[in-house]
C-alpha cells in the first residue's frame, strides 16, 4: 500500500473482521486491551516524553526493520491475538527502562502493528499512550517499510517469467499544449517473432454476461462453452450460476460465489460465527443484488463485487490450515509477484481509471450483501471507493472471445456513449464476458497493435501473441476497439473506431496509423482528450 491509511483499507477483510468482533464482543479481551494501554501510560514520565530520538540512525532503523520482516508472523487469528498481546507487554515494559531501550520497544509496538488489522487505529492509540521518542521510531520504521513497499512494487512485478516488464514513459499531455505527463507501458523483456506467446494470465475475477447467465451454456467461472445438458448447477444459488465442471464450481464459491450468492458462511469453519435470524435477510439482499445485476446488463458492478469478494478470500486464505489450501481455490494470492507481500488492492490501486459517478442503489445494495455475509465489510464500500473500483474495472477490463465470438448479443437499447465497452479488437458484441487481468491491464492501444489478446483455450485465461516481430524494449501494445476495415472506407473507419474509444476509454488516439489517415486536417481542437486517471497518491509517490 501507498499510505498508511491505505493499509488499514487492505486489512478490513476475513481476519480483521474476526479481530474487531472479538474486540467488540469479547468482555476478557476488551479489558485486556484496556489493560495493556493503563498500563503503558502509567510507564510513560515526564522526561521521557519529551525526551529526543538522538543516537538511532538510519543504520540502526533499517537493520531493525529488516529484522522484523525476517521474524515470521502467526498465521492464526488466536495466535496473532496472542501474539499482538504479547508484544505490547513488552513494548510497555522496555518503555519504562529508559531511553537505551527505546528502540527495542518501538520493535515491539511495530511487531504488533503488523498483525493489527486496523494499524490507523492502533497508530492512534500509540500516540496516545506510547512514550513520545518511542512513537516516532514506530512511525519511521512503519514509514521506512511502507517507502521500501511503493519503491520496490515494479521490482517484483509483473514476474520475470512473464517475459515483461512496466516501464515509464512521457507523452504528450492532450489537455495541456506542449506539456508531458507520465505514463506506465508494458515492454518486452526478450524478442519475439510473429505469432509467439509472450505470456499467459489469469483473470482476477470475471462476469459472465447477463443474458448467458443460467442458461446452461458457459460457465459462469472460467466463461468456458458448455455442451448440452452438460452444465453443473448448485442447488442453492442466488444469481443462477452454472459450471462446467466440479472444479470451477469450487473455485468460484472459493473466491467469492460463496460470499455473494450463497447463504454459506463466508470465513472458515473455525472463525464462523453465527448471525441470528439472518439466512432470510440474507437471502433478500443477494436476489435483490441478482436482479440489479441482470437488470444493468454491464460486467463493471459484477466484476467490483467479486474483487472485494476476492480479497476477503485471499485474506482468509492466510489463516487456513495448509492442508485446505491443496483444494481447488484455495490458493492464497490471485496475482504472482517475485516476492514482497502485496494485496489485491495494492496492484488495483496502480492502475488508470475512469472517474465515474457509482449508482447510490448499486453501492446500497452491494453494501448489504458484503454486511450480511461479514458484518463490518460494509464499511470497505465507501461511495467514493465504490466510484473508484469501477471506474478501474470500466478502464481495464478485457472482453472475452474465442472461436470467433457471438453474434446473439442483444442490441443495446442505451445511449451509444452509455454502453459499457471492454478491450476486445473484435468488438464487445462479440464478447461472452468479461474479466479483469493485471499485468494486461498496462497494456496501451494501438490501431495498429504490437499483440493480441488471444482466448483460444477457449476459457478466460489470456495469451498475449505478437502480431509482428518484438525487440527486448519494445512496448507491447493491443486493440480495444475492432480495427479492422469493412465496408467502409479508410476515413470512416478511423472516424468508428476513434468514437469508440472515446465512448468507451475518454482519450484521442495518438497511434501511428491515426497519425497517418488523418491526412493533411490533423487533429482537431475540439477532439476529446485522454481523462483517464491514476489515483494522487501514486501520482504524488511514483510521479505516474
Amino acid at each position: 500500500m501507498l499510505t498508511v491509511v491505505g493499509i488499514a483499507v487492505g486489512g478490513l477483510v476475513a481476519y480483521a473482521v474476526y479481530f474487531d468482533y472479538k474486540r467488540r464482543t469479547d468482555a476478557t479481551f476488551r479489558r485486556q486491551l484496556r489493560k495493556e494501554k493503563k498500563r503503558v501510560i502509567k510507564s510513560q514520565t515526564p522526561s521521557e516524553a519529551s525526551a529526543s530520538i538522538g543516537g538511532v540512525d538510519a543504520n540502526e532503523l533499517r537493520t531493525a526493520l529488516e529484522k522484523v520482516r525476517q521474524e515470521e508472523v502467526p498465521a492464526g487469528p488466536e495466535e496473532k491475538e496472542q501474539y499482538f498481546m504479547t508484544q505490547v507487554g513488552m513494548g510497555e515494559q522496555l518503555c519504562a527502562q529508559g531511553p537505551a531501550f527505546h528502540l527495542s520497544a518501538a520493535m515491539c509496538f511495530y511487531r504488533a502493528l503488523r498483525v493489527y488489522p486496523s494499524p490507523v487505529e492502533l497508530i492512534v492509540i500509540y500516540e496516545k499512550t506510547v512514550p513520545g521518542p518511542v512513537f516516532q521510531l514506530v512511525m519511521q520504521l512503519t514509514n521506512m517499510d511502507v517507502k521500501d513497499r511503493v519503491e520496490g512494487y515494479y521490482d517484483c512485478f509483473p514476474p520475470k517469467a512473464m517475459n515483461v516488464a512496466v516501464k515509464t514513459v512521457d507523452v504528450p499531455q492532450s489537455t495541456v499544449a506542449g506539456a508531458m505527463m507520465r505514463k506506465k507501458v508494458l515492454v518486452c523483456t526478450k524478442d519475439f517473432q510473429p505469432g509467439d506467446l509472450i505470456y499467459k494470465e489469469e483473470a482476477v475475477v470475471t462476469a459472465l454476461d447477463t443474458d448467458l447467465q443460467g442458461l446452461g451454456t458457459h460457465c459462469s467461472h472460467c466463461l468456458r462453452a458448455i455442451e448440452k445438458d452438460m452444465a453443473i448447477r448448485p442447488t442453492s444459488d442466488r444469481f443462477n450460476s452454472v459450471y462446467c465442471s466440479k472444479d470451477c464450481q469450487i473455485r468460484a464459491k472459493t473466491h467469492s460465489q460463496g460470499l455473494l450468492f450463497t447463504l454459506d458462511s463466508a470465513l472458515p469453519e473455525h472463525m464462523a460465527t453465527e448471525v441470528p435470524d439472518s439466512h432470510e435477510t440474507r437471502d433478500r439482499a443477494q436476489a435483490a443484488f441478482a436482479e440489479y445485476l441482470t437488470k444493468t446488463g454491464k460486467a463493471a458492478p459484477e466484476l467490483v463485487a467479486r474483487f472485494i469478494a476476492r480479497q476477503v478470500s485471499v485474506e482468509t486464505a492466510k489463516i487456513m490450515p495448509p492442508q485446505l489450501l491443496a483444494t481447488p481455490g484455495g490458493s492464497a494470492n490471485p496475482v504472482a509477484t517475485d516476492g514482497g507481500d502485496y494485496t489485491l488492492y495494492d496492484h488495483l490501486e496502480r492502475l488508470r481509471y475512469l472517474e465515474v459517478t457509482a449508482p447510490a442503489e448499486e453501492t446500497n445494495l452491494l453494501k448489504a450483501v458484503l454486511q450480511l455475509a461479514l458484518p463490518g465489510l460494509e464499511q470497505f464500500v465507501t461511495e467514493e471507493r465504490h466510484a473508484s473500483y469501477l471506474g478501474g474495472m470500466a478502464y481495464n477490463a478485457f472482453g472475452v472471445c474465442y472461436g470467433g465470438g457471438r453474434d446473439d448479443k442483444p442490441t443495446p437499447t442505451a445511449r451509444p456513449e452509455d454502453v459499457e465497452k471492454t478491450r476486445t479488437p473484435y468488438g464487445t458484441e462479440k464478447q461472452v464476458g468479461a474479466g479483469f487481468y493485471v499485468v494486461s491491464s498496462y497494456l496501451g492501444h494501438s490501431c495498429k497493435p504490437s499483440a493480441r489478446p488471444s482466448f483460444s483455450n477457449g476459457t478466460s485465461e489470456l495469451h498475449l501473441i505478437a502480431n509482428h516481430a518484438l525487440k527486448a524494449g519494445d512496448e507491447l501494445t493491443v486493440a480495444y476497439v475492432d480495427v479492422t476495415q469493412h465496408e467502409e472506407n479508410a476515413e470512416e473507419c478511423r472516424r468508428r473506431r476513434r468514437m469508440e474509444l472515446v465512448r468507451g476509454w475518454r482519450f484521442a488516439c495518438t497511434c501511428s496509423r491515426c497519425a497517418e489517415e488523418a491526412g493533411s486536417g490533423g487533429e482537431t481542437d475540439g477532439e476529446p482528450k485522454d481523462e483517464s486517471r491514476v489515483s494522487e497518491v501514486v501520482m504524488r509517490v511514483e510521479g505516474a
